[in-house]
């Protein structure tokens, strides 16, 4: 079990504060980890297959069971061989150029991984960069609207959100945006 040392600032939102971390999101003890996942809940490649490995088959199954999530919404399982207690879901939005709504689709993963978050009782969530795979959202834009959104947010029952960076370029954007709290 992994715990971050963090090299970025954090932002106080509220009674939640935030804050960024490069590294595996498989290898950290937080109550809840968050899956970029597709609408169907199956295993994918990058960031959600390395939580479905982690996490084991029986992740497999219980998305199965489930079956289906929308885009911009989430849902929770548990970790199962995870450190994490849960994993929770959000699907986010296939960038077409920015008109079709998926800036709104992208806040709405962040709002309702914090919804989620609360009815599970997680304090502490780490969460990926959504949608910015082979999903192409745009990184900056994806970047802001994260940060800008969790700052935003009035979340009062998660202490800690996580926002984990996979390469050294993404945790710059995190600790920019969190310098100025946008």
């Amino acid at each position: 079990m992994e715990r971050p040392s963090w090299r970025s600032v954090g932002w106080q939102a509220f009674s939640m504060e935030i804050r960024a971390w490069q590294g595996d999101i498989t290898t950290l003890g937080v109550d809840a980890i968050v899956n970029a996942a597709n609408s169907t809940l199956a295993r994918g490649g990058g960031v959600c297959g390395a939580i479905f490995r982690a996490a084991g088959p029986r992740l497999d199954e219980t998305c199965d069971a489930i079956g289906w999530c929308d885009t911009g919404d989430a849902v929770a399982t548990p970790g199962f061989d995870l450190p994490a207690r849960s994993v929770i879901h959000t699907v986010g939005p296939v960038y077409v150029g920015g008109d079709f709504g998926e800036a709104e689709q992208l806040a709405s993963c962040y709002r309702r991984v914090l919804d989620v978050a609360n009815e599970i009782g997680a304090r502490t969530v780490a969460i990926p960069a959504i949608s910015t795979g082979i999903y192409g959202y745009p990184a900056d834009e994806a970047a802001r609207i994260a940060v800008g959104t969790l700052v935003a947010s009035d979340s009062r029952s998660v202490d800690e959100v996580i926002l984990v960076a996979f390469d050294n370029e993404t945790m710059q954007r995190y600790e920019r945006l969190l310098e100025i709290g946008v």
